[in-house]
């Protein structure tokens, strides 16, 4: 199938955020344990991630992805399934490296390291250091990620270089916390996407999304596929993006 061969390639977002929700709900639904929706979880990051790199290959976007899929606030999750989380990550690490071999995809992860399991370090820090030459698409996992603590961890960072005197306090701009952010070697996201029909954005970079496109689909993250990852980009290309200017014209702004 040739993808989404109506939208040009400039309407494309470059840069793609998830917050992936719903796979307890799928689970309940199914009559099953909570540990598989996140098994059938896994499956949608799996699709998702092949779908935007053939996307980006075929078609000129997005060139990043990220993923919303380990809160600060999860560790107050059951112990059982957090240590079934954990594994799950190490789990998909070992077995999707290949694949980002094949496909030129750059890892990358945002969060504190605070609390995460040396296995699963071990695992980022391996998958860091095999993929940070390549050009394909980026795909950022958020884990152990929380916006707050982020925007936290930037203004010490800040104020330690003002402290030191390496840093004019009348200088501080909005570049200048973009650059001690977790993402600050990254754009900033274009689309947001949130499935499983929740409107929040649930602590998600929120300084990052100041300007993005929401885009909030019913289907939960176990159930969401390729189709539905075109309805959204779909329906971002569709939209006028002003940033806050007016828009004078008949057409879309691109």
């Amino acid at each position: 199938m040739t993808p989404l061969p109506d939208i040009p390639s400039d309407r494309f977002p470059r840069h793609i955020a998830v917050i992936m929700d719903g796979n307890g709900r799928w689970a309940v639904r199914q009559n099953r344990e909570r540990i598989r929706g996140h098994e059938r979880g896994a499956e949608a990051v799996r699709r998702i991630v092949t779908e935007c790199s053939d996307l980006r290959r075929d078609r000129g976007g997005p060139d990043f992805l990220t993923l919303y899929s380990f809160s600060l606030e999860n560790w107050k999750r059951p112990v059982d399934e957090v240590a079934f989380l954990m594994q799950m990550y190490i789990d998909y690490l070992r077995r999707d490296r290949e694949t980002m071999h094949k496909n030129h995809i750059r890892f990358n992860q945002i969060g504190r390291h605070d609390n995460l399991p040396d296995p699963v370090l071990e695992e980022l820090n391996q998958t860091l250091e095999e993929t940070k030459h390549y050009k394909g698409l980026t795909l950022t996992l958020a884990l152990n990620y929380g916006s707050r603590a982020e925007i936290t961890d930037a203004v010490k960072l800040i104020a330690n270089k003002v402290k030191a005197g390496k840093l004019d306090p009348a200088r501080i701009t909005e570049k200048t916390i973009a650059d001690h952010l977790y993402t600050h070697d990254m754009p900033d996201p274009d689309l947001l996407i949130r499935t499983a029909g929740e409107l929040r954005v649930s602590n998600y970079l929120l300084w990052q999304i100041s300007y993005a496109e929401l885009y909030v689909s019913d289907v939960l993250w176990p159930d969401f596929g390729v189709s539905e990852l075109h309805a959204a980009i779909r329906s971002f290309a569709s939209r006028n993006r002003r940033f806050g200017a007016l828009d004078h014209s008949n057409t879309l702004v691109k």
